[in-house]
């Protein structure tokens, strides 16, 4: 891993720093909304996701950059946050007790059989899309040194302030020598607010100037990066090779990227999905086993992935190792109820090893 210079973990106070949105998702599992009468609820976030799980799961000294709202809403996050045992940094607004701002709420029942999960959002007068340049104090918060920061273009979409947000800590993170990654997550929806396609592809490549480590599928790839893509309709959705072939075109509009790695994932239903995973680094391709998976919850599955991937790369696995772990890890989380880990390390090696589900006596 030339390309890639991890710090020593006795170098930082911090193993990864995400900076996002914090949400809360009410799940009536699999009752859809119309006809629900109670619901779960998760805390999550992508970015925020990928943090907790490398806390939880792996242990991981990890922090969260993000918004907080001063009410019960807010009170609840961040209990959860806690909980996952992940450090925050947060920029605190009051709540005017009518119209905000507020912690956004995620809408997603987890659908069944041939019914698909249905996802819909309230994001109106999100605090996190208040944030800009200069809310947080990144001096201070990167002296104690910080290996890995991390966001995503879910929060880079909530208003035209965030993605500029998001490069300023990245310049501080590249000059503290942390790695910076970025996944595309590339939501048209949010875009189409800020200007559209052209408008979110120039967002997204100010900052993918400054990433070493890039998470995004073939659609993010062609919709975030302006890359063109293949005509996939022909393809099984496990087939690496044009993602492969993607990866080059996106290197040579940004050579600084050192590393691309993304899941693939079949949809046969929503409870049997095939899974498999890929990674390019220097110049390298690996790939994953595919596997069948029994699906109680998708959601979180991506971040799952990345996760392990990162705590892979951080505890000197080799990098076909540390793509299994994150295979492995984002296999399990869509076997969870919610957003974040509830796996072991010994779990996810078990199975990165080709494990299986029978009984453990």
């Amino acid at each position: 891993m030339a390309g890639l210079k991890l710090r020593r973990p006795e170098e930082c106070e911090i193993d990864f720093l995400a900076l996002g949105a914090l949400v809360h998702r009410l799940d009536p599992g699999i009752i859809p909304f119309r006809r629900a009468r109670e619901f779960a609820i998760h805390v999550s976030g992508g970015e925020y996701n990928v943090a907790a799980n490398l806390a939880s799961c792996f242990e991981k000294r990890t922090g969260i950059a993000a918004a907080m709202v001063n009410n019960g809403i807010g009170e609840l996050i961040q209990g959860r946050v806690r909980e996952m045992g992940v450090r925050s940094y947060y920029k605190h607004f009051q709540h005017d007790g009518v119209r905000g701002p507020n912690m956004a709420t995620v809408y997603s029942d987890c659908g069944q059989g041939v019914r698909g999960p249905v996802v819909f959002y309230n994001r109106a007068n999100e605090a996190g899309g208040l944030l800009q340049p200069g809310d947080f104090d990144w001096a201070k918060i990167f002296a104690g040194g910080v290996g890995w920061f991390h966001s995503g273009g879910i929060f880079a979409a909530l208003s035209n302030t965030t993605s500029q947000l998001i490069v300023e800590a990245m310049e501080v993170a590249r000059e503290a020598g942390a790695i910076n990654s970025f996944d595309l997550n590339y939501r048209g929806k949010l875009w189409d607010a800020l200007g559209g396609l052209e408008q979110g592809q120039k967002m997204i490549g100010q900052i993918v100037s400054k990433v070493d480590v890039l998470f995004g599928n073939e659609e993010d790839l062609q919709m975030g990066l302006g890359i063109q893509g293949q005509d996939v309709e022909k393809k099984t959705k496990l087939d690496p090779d044009a993602f492969f072939t993607m990866i080059e075109r996106a290197l040579e509009k940004f050579p600084n990227i050192k590393m691309v790695a993304t899941t693939l994932r079949e949809v046969h239903s929503t409870n049997r999905h095939e899974w498999g995973a890929v990674m390019w680094l220097d110049g390298e391709r690996y790939v994953a086993p595919t596997c069948q998976l029994d699906v109680l919850d998708r959601i979180g599955g991506g971040d799952g992935f990345a996760s392990g991937l990162i705590f892979g790369l951080m505890d000197g696995r080799s990098p076909d190792d540390a793509l299994r772990l994150g295979w492995a890890h984002g296999a399990l989380l869509t076997t969870f109820s919610g957003d974040v880990s509830m796996a072991s390390l010994s779990e996810v090696e078990a199975l990165a090893a080709g494990g299986s589900a029978r009984v453990q006596r």
